[in-house]
């Protein structure tokens, strides 16, 4: 009798970190096919069993070891009190590079102008927990009640203040809803139960996979450059490159040339490109990046 297949049971979020979450998973190697029709995504690493789910949910999941690990945010993991260990934290969003944050929000001609302003006050929120606990941190008493979208449009006519998650603010403003206070800011982290984390295979197998993805985080952003470059220019090319680390200097055939690779932000490179030029590089080939391995 065979031995069993060693399995790692990966949750993923669906709703607005999906698309964001498999693309880095594509850039860091791992090609997932989403079916409209399944919560079970195929991914081409036969050790992987992927389960496509809230991002609400996935830490309770893990906790109780229905997952081995997941990707969720870490405002769902503190919502859910869920006993998880934490590999890593992941530096994106649903649009941007920047954390999520769950406000307090009042409209703009409320009175409330700081959290002691709630006492016997309604808030609805989808993160109740959350909410909860940052009253009784502030010594205050008021009614918290779920929301279960549309939470925007409940002030002022249906509770006195909402607490909601936002990225960029833009839609609080477009709402005419004004920030009072910030409850927590919240990245995607990737998290894995304890028996998991226990067991050597699975361990392993995670921390390759964080490995990666924070390869592909890194290079986010980020483009290899190389060029030959006139002996006599080098000092002054190298000096204009701003470079993480030292750029890779390469001897050619010809004794006068090197050649010279990097790798910098990608929205700096139309800036030099015309100072290298300048500086008689030739063959300037920019190109994209799947993964930075520190």
């Amino acid at each position: 009798m065979e031995p069993a297949k060693n399995i790692l049971r990966l949750g993923l979020p669906n709703g607005s970190l999906q698309e964001p979450t498999l693309e880095l998973l594509k850039r860091a190697g791992f090609h997932v096919v989403v079916s409209s029709r399944s919560y079970r995504p195929t991914v081409n690493d036969e050790d992987l069993e992927l389960r496509l789910l809230r991002a609400q949910e996935i830490g309770r999941y893990v906790d109780h070891g229905f997952l081995d690990c997941g990707i969720t945010g870490r405002d769902w993991i503190a919502e859910n009190k869920a006993d998880i260990e934490v590999l890593a934290q992941f530096n994106y969003s649903r649009a941007t590079a920047r954390a999520t944050r769950w406000v307090l929000v009042v409209p703009e001609d409320s009175p409330i102008q700081s959290v002691k302003d709630l006492e016997g006050k309604r808030i609805a929120t989808e993160a109740v927990g959350l909410t909860q606990t940052y009253l009784e941190k502030n010594g205050v008493n008021a009614e918290v009640e779920f929301s279960w979208g549309a939470t925007e449009v409940k002030v002022p006519e249906l509770v006195d203040a909402i607490v909601d998650i936002t990225e960029t603010g833009s839609s609080l403003r477009a709402n005419k809803l004004r920030i009072v206070d910030t409850l927590m800011e919240s990245f995607p982290q990737f998290v894995s139960s304890k028996a998991a984390f226990q067991d050597a295979w699975k361990r392993q197998k995670m921390e390759t996979l964080v490995l990666l993805l924070r390869g592909a985080l890194e290079a986010r952003d980020k483009v290899g450059l190389k060029m030959n470059v006139p002996s006599s220019a080098l000092e002054e090319v190298v000096a204009c490159l701003p470079s993480e680390r030292s750029p890779t200097i390469s001897q050619l055939a010809n004794a006068d040339w090197v050649a010279v690779e990097t790798v910098i932000a990608e929205s700096v490179v139309r800036e030099i490109i015309p100072r290298l030029k300048s500086l008689g590089a030739e063959g300037i080939v920019e190109y994209p990046l799947n993964k930075v391995i520190p």
